[in-house]
């Protein structure tokens, strides 16, 4: 008996050293981000800590998902073709963990249709796929908000506007659905600032870092499944 003893707690040794070192390697793990956007991920009129992406990482973080690297290519103003010559210009580390990717608003304000918009949103996500190392499951996309419920927006057809921003939005979930991307709605949470100043920053048009904050309870489920089970095999 003594021998089937010794083999047995020898063999307990090993499973334990061995589920410690996979909860190491887990524990270990790192993941890296990439945002691609405008102002709206770029986070104009909050502090760096409100952006959204940043508060993404930092709900992560809390559950044990590492985040070595974010990086943020979005600026305030920026159309579809403009993200993607400034993609054109940035050096990027490919592949990415995750990838958001949230435009089209300029577009819609500077008059565009949105027959235009859908060829160069589908570009942009074709794009945003192939820098998630081709793999859809590690790509969000999320809907435009509608700024015709800020201040900013007084004087102009604000329901024309709403119009104007659910066209839009009706194209990139549809692209969205086609490519296996996942899709997050943050157009419904954008339209309370009509009666809730608190969802916007001091600007009076673009959100505050308590809507990013809603946006975030809706991508952090999304981003925890697609992260917690690994790097790319």
């Amino acid at each position: 008996m003594k021998p089937i003893f010794v083999i047995v707690s020898f063999l307990c040794m090993l499973t334990l050293g061995c589920n410690s070192d996979m909860k190491q390697q887990s524990e270990n793990k790192t993941f890296t981000y990439l945002a691609l956007g405008d102002s709206y991920t770029i986070g104009e009129g909050v502090s760096e800590n409100e952006r959204y992406p940043v508060l993404l990482q930092d709900s992560l973080e809390a559950s044990g998902i590492h985040l070595s690297d974010l990086q943020i290519i979005a600026r305030t103003g920026w159309t579809t073709d403009e993200l993607s010559e400034a993609i054109d210009q940035a050096e990027l580390s490919i592949p990415y963990d995750l990838v958001t990717l949230l435009i089209g608003v300029n577009n819609q304000y500077r008059g565009r249709t949105p027959d235009s918009y859908r060829p160069e949103f589908v570009n942009l996500l074709e794009r945003a796929v192939e820098y998630a190392g081709d793999n859809s499951g590690r790509v969000i996309v999320l809907s435009i908000p509608d700024w015709g419920v800020t201040p900013f927006a007084g004087g102009r057809d604000k329901e024309q506007i709403a119009r104007e921003i659910d066209a839009y939005n009706a194209i990139n979930r549809e692209e969205s659905e086609k490519a296996g991307v996942a899709w997050v709605d943050v157009t419904a949470i954008s339209r309370e600032a009509a009666s809730r100043p608190e969802l916007l920053a001091p600007d009076g048009l673009h959100p505050s870092g308590l809507m990013y904050r809603y946006w975030v309870n809706d991508l952090f489920p999304l981003a925890f499944e697609m992260l917690k089970d690994g790097k790319f095999e």
